[in-house]
């Protein structure tokens, strides 16, 4: 009994010299900063409290808003054979391998090795193997290594946990991957439809040109116009060709733009049709915007995945600084000499079992240093978590002051347009009746061109704001249930007043 007891106190001791000696190297003195911004408590602005409170987030399929069906086809199409989209799943396979190599190292590791060897031996009278001199043995073993980590302060388990975190992070990038392409596919698509609508205009612009022309050659010839009216009508008919030309251009690269970003070559985007594009009832916004933020726009939930994997980094670095505990073992089977298969005998066996320590005492610098690195890692991702939450709130902000600034302003190019037509309906009339010059008629048409022109912008302008409010809102890519809960986004050695996030 006293013997057991002596062993038992030897075992205690070399726990609390183990503990003492770790001590060594302290950790103080070295902690996050880092803050995160609550959500509900930033301040928003009249936009975002006057909108609509009885609405819902954007559907998943958003642009069908836009009544286009080849819309819809060329969105889908893009969203499935894009290259930046494989990218974006394959960096998801990549996190997911990797979350599974860190959890692997929780669990038990059994290796296994063997060889088999035929030796000759020397024949040396000073140096020889005596009984095996000149003699050829088999040289034989077989082991079977086993370790498990005890795993005492957490360091395997904050480093898968890091790991699937990042994964998680890695999804919410695909989400915002494939957002952003959905939003570049609809707004290239919303230019290739205002150039066919200026083209239009330009082409409606040279057949009056054209109708002038003859006007003032009739005049001419029936002798009460001038070659003055004539080589003022012939004056804008090139420059109206080269804008043609520049609008067929513009169609071919919009073409090839959309085309490029379906991942499909130039051949593909030159099959597109004219748009037709229509947008109906205004996007409204939910109650309790900036909270439901943290699980609707992905930048935001792959930033705070980002938090929760630097904060778990920091709980590795601590536990580098206490000792690390593995159980080790080995059976075996070991001989020299005797037939091929002679080492698997029982009398052969051999084991071995007992735990391995590691022990931190002077590393130059080494572990405060991680830890060093670990904290203002969390720091910069904290950092980073806030400014995409402000940003997520002034681009929403943005967007809905725009979105109510080009619903008035196409009111007021509708009046313009309409006003400019009249005008220019005067002027023709005037002309064809001999009561007006014909710089007149130029001058009404040329205003009647660009108010068409800018009614256009407005328009296209409009449904751009609508694709760029749908983004700011996430596009209906919720992440749901993946989000970190508030506690997983904090360091465990660290105090809950370094950061504070909430639902």
């Amino acid at each position: 009994m006293p013997r057991r007891i002596s062993r038992e106190l030897k075992t205690l001791s070399v726990w609390t010299l183990s503990l003492a000696i770790s001590g060594c190297i302290a950790n103080a003195g070295i902690a996050p900063q880092g803050q995160a911004l609550n959500a509900d408590h930033l301040v928003t602005d009249d936009a975002i409290r006057s909108a609509a409170q009885d609405a819902h987030w954007p559907t998943a399929q958003w642009w069908r808003a836009y009544g286009d069906p080849q819309l819809n086809r060329w969105v889908d199409l893009a969203t499935h054979d894009s290259p930046s989209m494989a990218m974006a799943a394959a960096r998801v396979r990549e996190a997911r391998a990797m979350a599974g190599i860190a959890e692997s190292a929780e669990a038990l590791q059994i290796t296994s090795d063997t060889s088999l060897k035929r030796h000759n031996w020397p024949e040396d009278q000073f140096y020889g193997p005596g009984a095996l001199s000149d003699a050829s043995t088999w040289d034989n073993h077989a082991s079977l290594g086993l370790s498990y980590a005890l795993d005492l302060w957490g360091r395997e388990r904050n480093a898968s946990e890091r790991a699937v975190d990042l994964a998680h992070m890695r999804a919410a990038e695909a989400r915002q991957a494939r957002l952003e392409l959905q939003n570049n596919v609809v707004r290239a698509y919303i230019q290739l439809s205002l150039h066919y609508a200026n083209r239009d205009i330009v082409a409606a612009t040279l057949a009056q040109q054209q109708q002038i022309l003859d006007l003032a050659n009739q005049r001419l010839n029936a002798g009460i116009g001038t070659h003055l009216d004539v080589s003022q009508a012939e004056t804008p008919l090139p420059e109206t060709h080269r804008q043609l030309d520049a609008l067929d251009e513009e169609i071919a690269l919009s073409r090839n733009q959309l085309a490029a970003l379906a991942g499909k070559g130039p051949g593909t985007g030159a099959h597109l049709q004219r748009p037709s594009l229509s947008l109906g009832a205004p996007l409204k916004l939910p109650s309790n915007l900036p909270a439901q933020l943290l699980g609707q726009r992905p930048d935001v939930v792959a930033s705070r995945w980002q938090v929760a994997a630097q904060a778990r980094g920091i709980d590795v670095a601590h536990a580098g600084f206490y000792p690390n505990v593995d159980l080790v073992g080995g059976l075996g089977y070991v001989a020299t000499g005797g037939g091929m298969l002679a080492f698997l005998a029982g009398k052969k066996f051999n084991y071995n079992v007992g735990p391995a320590i590691t022990l931190p005492i002077f590393d130059g610098g080494r572990l405060r240093g991680q830890l060093g690195e670990a904290s203002a890692g969390y720091d910069i991702a904290v950092a980073h978590y806030n400014q995409t939450l402000v940003n997520a709130l002034n681009g929403i902000s943005d967007q809905l002051i725009r979105r109510e600034s080009m619903l008035k302003q196409q009111g007021f190019a509708a009046q313009s347009v309409a006003s400019a037509q009249k005008t220019y309906d005067i002027a023709m009339i005037a002309y064809q009746r001999g009561l007006t010059d014909y710089l007149n008629v130029l001058n009404a048409q040329t205003l009647l061109f660009r108010q068409q022109q800018i009614q256009q912008q407005v328009q296209a302008a409009r449904l751009s704001a609508h694709a760029q409010l749908v983004t700011a809102l996430g596009g209906g890519l919720g992440a749901g249930d993946d989000v970190p809960a508030p506690d997983k986004t904090l360091p465990s050695k660290t105090p809950a007043a370094f950061a504070v996030f909430d639902h």
